[in-house]
């Protein structure tokens, strides 16, 4: 029978004890965590996905500050800005919202980060350690899915699982973590031949193309458990949908996430976890 890998339910569960880990460290060292997010432009998702943040991030009690700068802004003035927050004692994590605009080289910025208050585990130093199994920093949303996966049990250790999608941001370093966890992983990229051969095969498929319904019921064998990390809105319907042909992928999945509602809820908490963590570690 198909289960719903509920990510907003384990979300709401780690936030409340995340609050009250806070609360305590707080009460004994008198400040708070703190996090800055930088956005640069008017991308929409960004702009979605940075207020749930900021308010997630008051709701456990991390001290949250936007800075945000219009598409014009100048690079230098960017990098002065991360420079600053780099010598900030009292800033624990930098977030740099992606997508910023073309005109600025991605990979520049999130280098000037300082591996220290790295919140999202894109500083090569932190990649390095991600590559070689020792602990970091890890990105959100693969550290969320995996934890997502850990609370329903799902065994990774010994399966046979395609990623499909192979960005920065999830898809290559989600494949690194889940290989040193002891799966055996297929990745499946731009230039796949046929994506079907591969996911046939696998116990479990996650999926991170931001292509509506690329999965389909005939891609997935019979008791799969299915991750969802896409995020469209149908254009018709003006509704939320992922990756996955859900209503059809769900009669034969063993476990299923869906969109809204499963990856998105766990990337958020582990970002603050993520906050809490660098926190802990200034604060010594």
């Amino acid at each position: 029978m198909m289960q719903i890998l509920d990510g907003k339910k384990i979300a709401q569960e780690r936030r409340a004890i995340l609050k009250t880990k806070i609360a305590q460290n707080v009460k004994k060292n008198q400040r708070a965590p703190k996090l800055v997010v930088v956005l640069i432009g008017d991308d929409e998702p960004s702009l979605i996905y940075v207020k749930h943040k900021l308010v997630a991030a008051n709701d456990v009690g991390i001290e949250a500050e936007l800075l945000r700068f219009d598409a014009e802004v100048s690079t230098k003035t960017i990098y002065d800005q991360i420079q600053k927050i780099n010598h900030d004692d009292h800033v624990d994590g930098v977030l740099l919202q992606l997508p910023i605009p073309k005109k600025f080289n991605e990979e520049d910025y999130l280098q000037a980060i300082d591996p220290s208050k790295d919140v999202d585990g894109f500083h090569y130093q932190n990649q390095g350690k991600m590559l070689q199994g020792h602990e970091t920093i890890f990105p959100s949303t693969p550290l969320g899915i995996i934890t997502l996966l850990n609370a329903y049990d799902v065994e990774i250790k010994g399966k046979n699982i395609t990623v499909i999608g192979t960005s920065n941001i999830v898809g290559k370093p989600l494949s690194v973590m889940l290989s040193n966890l002891g799966a055996t992983v297929t990745m499946c990229n731009i230039n796949t031949q046929k994506i079907s051969d591969h996911t046939l095969k696998a116990d479990l498929i996650i999926s991170a193309t931001g292509q509506k319904f690329i999965i389909k019921a005939e891609m997935v064998k019979k008791g799969a458990v299915v991750v969802d990390v896409g995020i469209i809105r149908d254009k018709k319907t003006n509704k939320l949908v992922g990756d996955v042909d859900f209503v059809n992928v769900a009669k034969k999945a063993k476990l299923i996430t869906p969109v809204p509602g499963g990856v998105g809820p766990m990337t958020i908490v582990t970002l603050l976890e993520n906050t809490y963590k660098l926190y802990l570690k200034h604060i010594k």
